[in-house]
């Protein structure tokens, strides 16, 4: 039967730099937004989340009250 040398794996340094090393070329290739583009879409973002907000404040605050009639009716 024929025995297969076993392959070693690099160092655990040697990975982790390697690593490191195809992670920063990965971030180069990244087209980042200009900052102007990170201000409009933050502001729309807290708009959108404001008028949702606004919403369920609206619909807890009606349906409060809703059951506040229904359990003065009842007694």
């Amino acid at each position: 039967m024929a025995t297969k040398t076993a392959e070693k794996k690099p160092g655990a340094f040697k990975r982790l730099g390697a690593f490191f090393v195809k992670s920063w070329s990965e971030l180069k290739k990244v087209s980042w937004p200009t900052f102007k583009t990170v201000l409009k879409n933050t502001g729309i973002v807290l708009l959108v989340v404001l008028f949702f907000g606004v919403i369920i404040f609206g619909f807890d605050s009606l349906f409060s009250w809703l059951i506040g009639l229904i359990s003065n009716i009842n007694g």
